[in-house]
Order: structure tokens, then C-alpha cells, then sequence
């Protein structure tokens, strides 16, 4: 009651009172509403309202999970302004391509290692078919059949499927059936054809990533979405991405988390744009936790944000921290993240969220607790097997 309080007298705006009266009482905030946070509430307020309703959902959980990234290639057909990490396929000399036999060993890796994921994505290889993905996921539940495979944006999907000559829901079927078990969130961006014209124009539109997700989601598999923030677009446009998502998950309640994505400028056609700040990066997470009522979790993707800043999203409405990863992942690092070799220990990890006061938590994907590392010392976990 106190919290709820405090909140109340960090404002005498009548519309910010009104919209926290709506977030206690668990009554939906409207896309007018949320522009309105956008544009009128400070920082401390949307950070407070998100926090109370994070506690409310998760108390002081905190969640991640032991996963790993496979980038089969960086090589793409398309051209997005913001990218930082493909090369043209005409210039496929200067990216890589890995087989089918090179993926494997690195899945092979981690055999007698306690991780619950591998998250597959990369660029759009015209050579990297809907067949050659078929065959790694059997290679990899031939080799380890409890291992979750998160893997394939819609963007790779929906060119998978177009040169296949299949429709969303064939591919969707034939992929699940050969060991898809999830979707990642990515190429989402802005969904705003305006905007999204500007910077993927030549990739699968935001319709179209809904419409995969969706028949994902009815097929009986889960998802996450994103919000790549932070470049051309506006407020609305902000809003009216998160709304769609909000749409469709009151429709299928497949998403598992949403991941506000903060655009990077280096190495790109977009770099003169100036990055956003840490003050609106905590914004966009906030209002996120508020608007998105249908979503169980927000994620803040620690690699982008870097370790503080990640530590201090947890106060404005995140719950969740990703994975461990390794460093092989290089999408967010050849943008200019703050982590360059984004890579660590559960020991680290779990320490990273002691340090602010929140409970540790390892999850699988579809965020069964795995186990609680609440009691846990450092010096327990340094002498267990990472």
C-alpha cells in the first residue's frame, strides 16, 4: 500500500493518476494511454507503476536460461538499412556459411552440459533451403532429443516457405514435425509500413510475421515478439506495434515474452542516427510491462544493454535476462552492443542478479523453473559444473 502511495504522489497529473488507478486495479490501459506515458510521464513514474506490477506478477524472480546460439550464416538476400551483421549475397566471400556436419559439432559441444536450448538464427541463405534446415533439427534430436530448438526468424521463414512453394501453414507443419519446438522473435522491427519501407523494405512485412506467428501459435507452439526502437520511428509507432502484439495475443496466447530491441548505429546505413539513451531505453521497457497485460514477461536482452544497464532494467518492469549464450554470437556485438564477447557462467549470471536484489531463477524456454538459485552461494555454484 505504501508502493501504491508513493506512486500516487510522484504526480497531480489527472490522466497519469487515472491510468495508475487502471494498472492497480488491473484494468487494460488504452494505445491513448500509452502515447500519453510516452509523451507526459517522467521516467520515476512509469518505472514505479512498472515495477509494482512486475512484483505483481513475479515478485522478485528473475529468470534465465543455460541455451546456446547456432548462426548458420551471415550471408542474406536482403538489405536492411539497420543491420550491421549480414552481407549481400553477392559479397558472400566476406561472410560465412557453416554445413550441416560444422553445426553439429558445435551442438556436439555441449553434450554432458546442463543447457535446455539452442537458438538457431541468421541471415537468409538462398542455398540454406527448407530441406537443409529440415535435416539439421533431425540431426539435432537424433543426438540430444530433450534439447529445445528455438530457431528461425519469420523473416527466414517466410523465404523458406515462398521458395519451397509452400504456404504458412505447410512450412510451419513440415518445420514443427522435423523438430522446431519454438520461434524466436526476431525481424518483427516496426510494424509501421511507412517505416518499415524505409528500413527492410525488400523483407516479409509486418502482416505477414504476424500471420507466421499466429500459425505457429495454433499449431501448439510458442513464441516470442520484439520492437526494434530507437531509429526512424515515432511514439505511435511504438504503440501500434505493441498493440498488434497485444491483438494477437489475446487471440492465441502463444507469445512467451516481449524483447524491446534498441538499434545500434555502428557499421550500418543507419549510423548517422543517433543511439537512443539509457533514460528512453528503461522508458520503452516500462510502458512495455504496462501496456503489454497479456504478456507474462519482458525481457531485457543483456548483451545489447550491457551488464548495468541490464541490472537496472529489473526495476523497470523486465523479469527475464535471456540465457548465458556464449560467445559465439556475433549479430548483436558487430553492431556496437556493449558486450563484445557476450558470454556468461551461470555462476556470473546468478551473481548479476543477487547484486540488485532479485532471485535467480534458471528457466527452460517455456519457462518451467529448472531450479531456483535463491540459496545458492557463489561459492557453491564455482565448484559445480558450469
Amino acid at each position: 500500500m505504501d508502493t501504491i502511495q508513493s506512486i500516487f504522489e510522484t504526480t497531480t497529473d489527472a490522466q497519469l493518476t487515472q491510468i495508475a488507478e487502471q494498472v492497480f486495479s488491473n484494468t487494460r490501459i488504452s494505445n491513448e494511454q500509452a502515447l500519453y506515458l510516452f509523451n507526459h510521464a517522467s521516467l520515476s513514474f512509469v518505472g514505479a507503476l512498472a515495477n509494482w506490477k512486475r512484483e505483481q506478477l513475479h515478485g522478485h524472480k528473475t529468470y534465465f536460461n543455460r541455451n546456446f546460439h547456432i548462426e548458420p550464416t551471415n550471408v542474406c538476400v536482403f538489405s536492411c538499412k539497420f543491420c550491421s551483421y549480414s552481407r549481400l549475397y553477392a559479397n558472400r566471400e566476406e561472410g560465412w556459411e557453416l554445413s550441416i556436419e560444422q553445426m553439429m559439432h558445435m551442438v556436439q559441444k555441449y553434450d554432458g552440459k546442463p543447457v535446455t536450448e539452442v537458438h538457431i538464427v541468421g541471415g537468409v541463405h538462398p542455398k540454406m533451403n527448407i530441406h537443409f534446415f529440415a535435416d539439421l533439427l533431425g540431426a539435432i534430436k537424433a543426438h540430444r532429443p530433450e534439447l529445445h530448438i528455438k530457431g528461425f526468424t519469420a523473416v527466414e521463414l517466410e523465404y523458406m516457405f515462398r521458395k519451397a512453394k509452400m504456404t504458412v501453414e505447410e512450412g510451419m507443419k513440415f518445420l514443427h514435425e522435423a523438430g522446431l519446438d519454438s520461434l524466436p522473435g526476431g525481424g518483427a522491427e516496426i510494424f509501421a509500413p511507412e517505416i518499415r519501407q524505409q528500413i527492410c523494405d525488400d523483407k516479409v512485412d509486418g502482416a505477414g510475421w504476424l500471420h507466421i506467428h499466429k500459425t505457429a501459435h495454433l499449431l501448439g507452439m510458442h513464441s516470442n515478439a520484439t520492437m526494434l526502437f530507437g531509429h526512424l520511428e515515432n511514439y505511435e509507432h511504438r504503440v501500434d506495434h505493441m498493440h498488434q502484439l497485444r491483438t494477437l495475443q489475446d487471440e492465441t496466447k502463444g507469445f512467451n515474452t516481449f524483447i524491446p530491441l534498441k538499434f545500434r548505429n555502428q557499421d550500418n546505413e543507419m549510423s548517422h542516427i543517433a543511439e537512443t539513451s539509457v533514460l528512453e531505453d528503461l522508458m520503452v521497457y516500462a510502458i512495455a510491462r504496462l501496456y503489454l497485460d497479456n504478456f507474462p514477461h519482458i525481457k531485457a536482452y543483456w548483451p545489447m544493454l550491457g551488464r548495468q544497464n541490464a541490472q537496472l532494467s529489473l526495476a523497470f518492469g523486465v523479469n527475464d535476462l535471456d540465457g548465458t549464450i556464449d560467445d559465439t554470437t556475433k549479430i548483436y556485438s558487430m553492431a556496437g552492443s556493449e558486450e563484445q564477447s557476450p558470454s556468461l557462467s551461470t555462476a556470473e549470471l546468478v551473481s548479476l542478479i543477487k547484486q540488485v536484489n532479485r532471485q535467480p531463477v534458471e528457466r527452460d524456454t517455456l519457462y518451467n523453473v529448472v531450479r531456483d538459485y535463491s540459496t545458492v552461494t557463489h561459492e557453491e555454484l564455482l565448484a559445480e559444473t558450469i
